[in-house]
């Protein structure tokens, strides 16, 4: 591993991580291992204390909506490594056990995670046909916020993994219409390829505010994007023809 000087706030400079070409280490995995290694976010996630850079993406979209209210029960789908979840508990005043009425994260995904003051956490598929029950049983009713950051492995095909993560948000959308309070508000994660306005349409019919988010902290170079839908009409509304 080597140090080049680039351009930054250093003496006129910041010392960039460049990696050498190393036996096993395709171009795609040098190339994300020197992204990550220069990410600001990743960095300061790091100093903070914070488990993935995804965590700004999330406090910032609640600093400019408003998410997350004191004493809310939320639904964290797809949370490894668990940076969402813990804005999500800092947010709505979880904790890990004071005898009183506090918010809920209850957080669900197929990879292990680290226990997280204030979350309960399912290792779970979330496709599995027991996991809405199970999600919903721990949450112990109506949730405030349904938010997915569920991501299918890469293929490198830019429209089939486009199409496999709107899969997923399909079924986190279906979940959140089952779930959610009146007032309630849905946060996924997609991509851009063509079909994410097929879902943006449907969850207009159920939800009175509905739009695309980019935060700051999602590269400017990834076709990420967050739906945010917002003031969920009720099951009335999916109900209707």
């Amino acid at each position: 591993m080597t140090m080049k000087p680039g351009r930054g706030s250093q003496g006129g400079r910041d010392l960039k991580v460049s990696l050498r070409s190393g036996r096993g280490r395709t171009p795609a995995s040098r190339r994300w291992l020197e992204r990550q290694l220069n990410d600001p976010y990743v960095a300061r996630a790091k100093r903070e204390g914070l488990r993935s850079r995804a965590a700004f993406k999330l406090a910032e979209i609640d600093d400019k909506y408003r998410l997350f209210t004191p004493g809310a029960k939320v639904a964290d789908l797809g949370a490894a490594p668990g940076g969402w979840s813990q804005i999500a508990a800092q947010c709505i005043g979880a904790t890990d056990g004071t005898g009183r009425e506090i918010g809920r994260v209850v957080a669900c995904d197929v990879l292990d995670m680290p226990p997280i003051p204030g979350v309960e956490f399912l290792q779970l598929d979330f496709l599995d046909a027991s996991a809405p029950d199970r999600l919903k049983e721990r949450l112990g009713g109506l949730a405030d916020v349904v938010m997915s950051d569920m991501a299918a492995n890469a293929t490198g095909h830019r429209q089939t993994d486009h199409l496999k993560i709107m899969a997923l948000a399909e079924a986190a959308a279906m979940f959140a219409r089952e779930i959610l309070r009146p007032g309630g508000a849905f946060l996924c994660k997609v991509l851009q390829g063509g079909t994410e306005g097929e879902l943006l349409a449907s969850l207009k019919r159920d939800f009175s505010t509905v739009k695309h988010v980019k935060p700051a902290a999602s590269r400017s170079d990834s076709a990420e994007l967050y739906v945010l839908a917002m003031g969920y009409r009720g099951p009335q509304a999916v109900a209707r023809p």
